[in-house]
Order: structure tokens, then C-alpha cells, then sequence
């Protein structure tokens, strides 16, 4: 028996290549809490290699479960039942210790400082891999597998508008919408207060945000339509609020049940 079996790995991982490269930047999760997330980052450092030495660095005090090379070469860092450092000051769907119910994956990308481009196909490829195993271990429902940006929209950008998630929800990782082509919404302008905009709002924190519901298009909720048309809509993600953001909405709530 292979030692990933042993720790619990098999099937699809074992085609992941895994190395360990354990990171002493964790600690206990808290009992009885699922591991029912699960947060997709970009590394955002200029090389893989230098993203690598700052996860296993003491000092640094942030680490993730996983990261993925631009080759599809897989890091195991922290244990999956140990809490990983890596979403920060973070909400979703009504839990604010985001790293306390998470597995992490950094993925080797220079980010939007240092050069940000495609993710290559191999990489996407070994991502979907550990996605898929990772959701089959744990109870990650589709609407949980999340961008960093999404669980920290006033602070982060990442994976970015580049990370393909059409085609991980193609492969059973996250959801991507097949909107309603009728809906019917005026594009609103920063600043603007309507009801419409308190209803969009309101489905944005039924899908998970947390954002005000009092229907003034505030910086925050703008911060929080940037993360959700980086997410879903990358073609367009200005934070305006308009028909198609809300038929894209309407879409992952009716998909997610």
C-alpha cells in the first residue's frame, strides 16, 4: 500500500504526482466543525519556487493545503484535517473563519502584480484532479468551491478573470450559469439607491456575499459585483449592476436548489 493510501489518498490524487513539503503554519481546527469549502487562490509571487519557500516559511504565518505548479505538479503543505492559514479576514454564507472549514489551494500564477496570464492546462488539469478528490472526501457542496476573492472581496483579486472556472464546473468543480436571456434590468450607477438594487443584493448574500441589503449601490456592494463578475462574468467585472449580472445570480441560486 502506498503511503498516499495511507493517509487517505487514492484514485484520481494518485495520478497528482503529490510531493510533501510540510508547512509548520497551522494548527487545530475547531471540533465538530465540516470541512465544507473550498478556496481556490493564485500564488501572486513571481515563481512557484518563491511561493513555495513563503508557505513553509515559520515567519510568515500563512500556508495553504495544496499547491499546484504551472506543470501540474502537486505540494501537499498542511494535512486536510488541520486548519491551514491561508483566507485571512474572510465570510461566506454566514461563517466568518473561512480557514477554520476549508481546504486551500494556492495555484502557481504571478498574479495580477508580477505579470498575470492563462493558467496552462496541465495545471487546470491537475487542479480539477485534487478539486474532484478533495470534494469527494469532504462534504463541499458545488456553491462552496470558491474563489479567495469571492471569501474576501475588499481585500483580494485572485485566481483573477483568467482562472477558467467554466471549465472546472464542467468537470463536477463549482457551478458555472446558464442565465435567463429575459431578464430585464436597467444598469444602475454608483451611488444609485433602488429597490432593485436591494433585491440584488439580497440574492447576493443568499448566495453568499456579505454585503448590505439597504439598496444604495455603496463601494462595498461594488467591491462584492467586482468578485462576482470576476467569478462568473469575466468579460465584464466593472461592479455596475445590470441585467445580466442579476440573470447570472438568478441562475447559480436556481441551480444550487
Amino acid at each position: 500500500m502506498s503511503l498516499l493510501s495511507l493517509f487517505g489518498f487514492g484514485g484520481t490524487i494518485d495520478r497528482l504526482r503529490i510531493q510533501s513539503r510540510p508547512s509548520p503554519n497551522h494548527d487545530a481546527r475547531p471540533p465538530d466543525t465540516p470541512i465544507d469549502t473550498l478556496v481556490l487562490h493564485y500564488t501572486g509571487m513571481p515563481t512557484g519556487a518563491a511561493a513555495l519557500t513563503r508557505l513553509c516559511d515559520a515567519s510568515a504565518k500563512v500556508s495553504a493545503h495544496y499547491l499546484v505548479e504551472e506543470n501540474g505538479r502537486v505540494f501537499r503543505l498542511v494535512a486536510d484535517e488541520r486548519r491551514a492559514w491561508h483566507a485571512g479576514i474572510a465570510y461566506w454564507r454566514g461563517h466568518r473563519d473561512i480557514n477554520a472549514r476549508s481546504i486551500g489551494i494556492e495555484i502557481v500564477n504571478p498574479g495580477h502584480e508580477h505579470g498575470y496570464r492563462k493558467f496552462p492546462v496541465t495545471q487546470m488539469a491537475a487542479v480539477r484532479d485534487l478539486s474532484r478528490d478533495l470534494m469527494r472526501r469532504h462534504p463541499i457542496p458545488a456553491r462552496n468551491v470558491v474563489a479567495h476573492s469571492d471569501v474576501a472581496p475588499e481585500r483580494k483579486e485572485d485566481p483573477g478573470e483568467l482562472f477558467d472556472w467554466a471549465y472546472l464546473a464542467g468537470k463536477g468543480v463549482g457551478l458555472w450559469p446558464k442565465p435567463n436571456a429575459t431578464t430585464r434590468l436597467r444598469e444602475f450607477a454608483a451611488g444609485e439607491r433602488d429597490r432593485a438594487i436591494a433585491d440584488a443584493q439580497a440574492k447576493l448574500v443568499a448566495w453568499g456575499y456579505e454585503v448590505p441589503t439597504h439598496g444604495l449601490l455603496d463601494p462595498k456592494t461594488e467591491r462584492v459585483l467586482v468578485a462576482f463578475q470576476r467569478h462568473y462574468r469575466p468579460s465584464r467585472f466593472d461592479g455596475r449592476l445590470d441585467a445580466e449580472t442579476v440573470a447570472i445570480l438568478d441562475a447559480l441560486l436556481l441551480a444550487a436548489g
